[in-house]
């Protein structure tokens, strides 16, 4: 996105120090409130996942070497498409659909609770294995399964023809899907003015010639993500502001009545949501717990705030997940030195933000003094986006160089999607009463979820 900028390439000693910085302290027993964000529920983390798995992977790059972005191959369509659930297609992956090729599989486990259909080894059959990370990220990629399910047995859709009967089902499910990432998911990040000003742009009117009384209208397109041929996936987007997720994560989380206070990583034979193995029984998630859904009387449990701490438990990978460097923090801020991303600050300014608005030293101060040194004027893009929404949103939302990238890369890419609703039907909305629509032109992952009968509470 920002070629022209040079890269930020400060001393590994430096990152490292940095990343140091970034952790919560281990928690000592007592519940910590203060670092929750009221404002987005802790799905939101994990179905941020389920997007960037549905958009990215790129199985060949190497952390300890500095990586080409323009070598750089995403081995996932960067669309909204669902292909990180649907794979290639029944025709072609015949092996996650049921033997009509229009139902998704659905698995159990040993105590007869719904999971995601697996092999023998217990290995997940997806059209990306990364949905099955950890425990909630594979709840919710269940939950899609099963929307999918009901939607194509569903009477307007059941009446088709096989083939036709899938592609349809295929496309409702894309569709909703797609609104619910950019209206629920994204409004909840930066706010619905930034998603009308990069959907609806104000026109403008430009004489052709002096001369000339004509004039022609121009919409204002987002100012910064451009493509010539087809949409792509900037490392600005994937390896800097979209890692703001990191932060989000609890140390801990409850799943249902029964399963509470659960980390993410935990050493044997400690129980922790790490996923790759067929569903415990009793770990059915009670999704109220994850999402507001109207008439539960759960409160969900709050995300993390958005600023520059991990939470403890996060903060270092087990072996099974992370080689060599196993600080997460570290592996964020090297990735981008590693293909060159600008500093926050030279990204600020080429947004043409007010100075008041870009951070500095001064913002910074709980820094340590020879990190306030290296990094003061010249910052991390991964750590300027973190740092931006503690300091200018007390952590509830994405700041303007995090935000405005994160916006302006998912519209576009909605956009530059041939089958997205936005290219297709750019003026359809979810209507009410169907497929889990409430009223129409609302429809969130809430919706979703309780359209395709999961356990609520």
């Amino acid at each position: 996105m920002f070629r022209n900028l040079p890269p930020l390439l400060p001393d590994d000693k430096d990152l490292e120090a940095l990343a140091r910085q970034m952790v919560e302290p281990e928690p000592t027993g007592e519940e910590d409130t203060a670092g929750d964000n009221p404002d987005i529920p802790a799905g939101f983390t994990y179905f941020g996942q389920f997007v960037d798995h549905d958009l990215t992977f790129d199985p060949t790059s190497q952390l300890e070497r500095d990586n080409d972005p323009d070598a750089l191959v995403d081995f996932r369509t960067p669309r909204f498409d669902l292909d990180s659930v649907y794979g290639r297609g029944p025709d072609d992956q015949p092996f996650l659909y049921d033997e009509d090729g229009v139902h998704l599989l659905i698995g159990h486990n040993k105590a007869g609770e719904d999971d995601l259909p697996r092999n023998a080894k217990a290995r997940a059959l997806l059209g990306d294995a990364r949905n099955d990370e950890n425990l909630i990220v594979s709840g919710l990629a269940l939950g899609v399964l099963k929307f999918h399910n009901r939607v194509v047995d569903t009477p307007s859709v059941a009446s088709l023809p096989p083939d036709r009967r899938f592609d349809k089902g295929r496309r409702i499910v894309r569709w909703h899907y797609q609104w619910a990432v950019i209206h629920d998911f994204l409004a909840r990040l930066v706010g619905p003015e930034v998603i009308e000003d990069i959907l609806h742009p104000v026109a403008f009117k430009v004489p052709v010639a002096k001369e000339s009384k004509t004039v022609k209208t121009l919409a204002i397109l987002p100012r910064f993500f451009h493509w010539t041929k087809r949409p792509f996936m900037p490392v600005e987007f994937s390896v800097g502001a979209y890692r703001f997720g990191h932060s989000m994560v609890r140390g801990e989380y409850e799943l249902n009545d029964q399963v509470q206070n659960i980390p993410i990583f935990a050493k044997p034979p400690a129980e922790d949501l790490r996923g790759f193995r067929e569903l415990p029984a009793g770990h059915v998630i009670q999704w109220a717990r994850f999402f507001k859904f109207d008439g539960s009387k759960l409160e969900p449990q709050p995300s993390r705030k958005i600023d520059s701490k991990l939470a403890f438990g996060i903060s270092i990978l087990p072996d099974a997940v992370a080689k060599e460097i196993h600080a997460l923090a570290e592996r964020d801020l090297k990735r981008g030195k590693a293909l060159g991303l600008p500093s926050g600050q030279a990204i600020a300014r080429t947004f043409g933000l007010p100075e008041d608005l870009i951070l500095h030293a001064q913002q910074m101060k709980t820094l340590p003094e020879p990190l306030l040194r290296a990094f003061g004027a010249s910052t991390p893009l991964f750590f300027y986006v973190l740092k931006e929404a503690e300091v200018l949103s007390e952590g509830r939302r994405l700041g303007p160089v995090g935000g405005r990238i994160v916006a302006e890369v998912l519209i576009g890419l909605l956009r530059g999607d041939p089958s997205s609703y936005l290219s297709v039907r750019p003026m359809w909305r979810p209507k009410a009463g169907e497929f889990g629509a409430r009223e129409d032109g609302i429809f969130t992952v809430a919706d979703l979820l309780r359209f395709a009968r999961v356990r609520i509470d």
